[in-house]
């Protein structure tokens, strides 16, 4: 049976010595159900924290709106106060709250607990994430369509996809061709096209929006890149988000989806990699690996970072398909562990079956490098909370570090396949005025 119902919502104030802050905690039921809120005490000051009896509770947005004081910030989900919150984000924070409110929810089948087959709308997925994404959706009896130019095959066999099973999927697999930045052109092909959700990675969304007014979910992947730097990390989904940022067509997209009133769900991964992976993040220490070289780090190698293996993502992908309670929500998605950059190396190394690597170290800010960049990560902290994903969709990482690098090499870089040439131009530059000789294999 299909269950869509009206929401009802609660709201609640309290009030901490010295220092007022509102929080507002909003619950949609959206079957017979209930909810139970619960006062408690921390540290001598009082907030209000929602107790969900599940369960027929589909969704609870918990959303802070408001500080009056040093920038203090009750972050309900997380149970603790944040500092350094933006104006930006506290108004982010209570136009999803306006818009959970109105927001069109995807249908849910309440008879068997399983989601409707669905006609799917891929923009793009021919080069990595997508690839995976596909099968999946397949797999879950989707009609899956691509949108591409056409330049690039639109499926591709797996390096451990037997011939059959490729057959199977490719099969299944549906073609649109055209250019996305055609606005027009774009708009008379996808409309009457009935699709009911859309997946998409790029930033030009309103025409896609216009040709379909009544799609049931648009699934937008965004980038934890978006959040401003801070000392206070990890970083949740509430955080400060950086106007400023090389991602802002991002953050754009995010406000645009919710001003059109769209049931949206965003996605932002950190560093993801495995097999495929055209951004040179595992393979570039490969690369190194593979020859024997020393591995440069900026500066100490203790900066702290976090990846996510690409099927991991793609199956956060499709837990928010159909899934009320992801509705005008952003996800981190990551793996489940921080690591260092000198662990990155040493994972890779292990991963790929390579001796220990040896790490040297240099300044970034005594080199110029033109527009090469000489590592592939950001020189920062930077890592995220996916707790949030963990509650609300039932989703964990399955791969670790170690095997999820393994599994990118065996079934890509190991097979001989990479995107990028190796190009130790940059290593150079730093061996050198470190006064380290690499050995040059005949």
């Amino acid at each position: 049976m299909v269950v869509m119902a009206a929401g009802a919502g609660a709201a609640m104030a309290t009030s901490r010595p010295m220092h007022s802050v509102t929080t507002l905690i909003t619950v949609d039921v959206r079957s017979t159900g209930s909810a139970s809120f619960a006062r408690r005490q921390q540290q001598q000051h009082k907030y209000e924290v929602a107790s969900l009896s599940r369960p027929n509770l589909l969704e609870a947005a918990f959303t802070g709106l408001h500080c009056t004081d040093f920038g203090a910030f009750l972050c309900p989900r997380q149970h603790r106060f944040c500092s350094g919150i933006s104006e930006v984000a506290l108004q982010r924070s209570a136009t999803h709250l306006q818009q959970s409110r109105k927001s069109r929810w995807a249908v849910v089948s309440a008879s068997s607990g399983q989601t409707e087959s669905k006609k799917i709308l891929l923009m793009g997925g021919t080069r990595f994430i997508g690839i995976y994404l596909a099968r999946l959706l397949v797999e879950a009896g989707h009609e899956v369509t691509m949108f591409t130019r056409g330049k690039a095959a639109i499926t591709q066999q797996l390096a451990d996809e037997s011939d059959k099973d490729y057959a199977e999927f490719s099969g299944k697999v549906k073609h649109i061709q055209g250019d996305r930045l055609d606005f027009e052109g774009l708009k008379s092909k996808l409309s009457g096209t009935g699709f009911e959700a859309v997946y998409d990675i790029n930033v030009e969304v309103e025409p896609i929006l216009e040709a379909l007014p009544n799609i049931k979910q648009y699934i937008f992947c965004s980038s934890a890149g978006v959040y401003l730097k801070s000392d206070l990390l990890p970083h949740f989904e509430v955080d400060a988000v950086d106007p400023k940022s090389r991602h802002k067509g991002k953050l754009d997209t995010e406000s645009l989806l919710q001003k059109k009133g769209v049931p949206w769900t965003s996605i932002r991964p950190v560093y993801i990699y495995g097999p495929l992976n055209y951004n040179p993040v595992e393979e570039w220490f490969f690369h190194r690996l593979k020859v024997g070289r020393p591995i440069p780090v900026p500066n100490s190698g203790l900066q702290v970072t976090q990846l996510g293996h690409v099927k991991d993502l793609a199956k956060a992908f499709v837990s928010v398909l159909q899934n009320p309670v992801a509705i005008g929500e952003v996800y981190n998605i990551s793996g489940s562990k921080y690591v260092t950059f000198d662990g990155i190396a040493r994972a890779c190394a292990k991963a790929a079956g390579f001796a220990t690597p040896e790490i040297v170290y240099y300044n970034p800010k005594e080199f110029d490098f033109g527009k090469k960049k000489a590592f592939p990560l950001r020189d920062q902290h930077f890592f995220t909370s996916i707790e949030k994903a963990q509650k609300d969709l039932g989703w964990a990482p399955e791969f670790g570090l170690v095997d999820g690098l393994a599994d990118s090499y065996n079934l890509d870089f190991g097979r001989g396949t990479f995107r990028k040439a190796a190009d130790f131009s940059t290593d150079d530059m730093i061996l050198e005025k470190l006064g380290i000789k690499v050995a040059v294999a005949a």
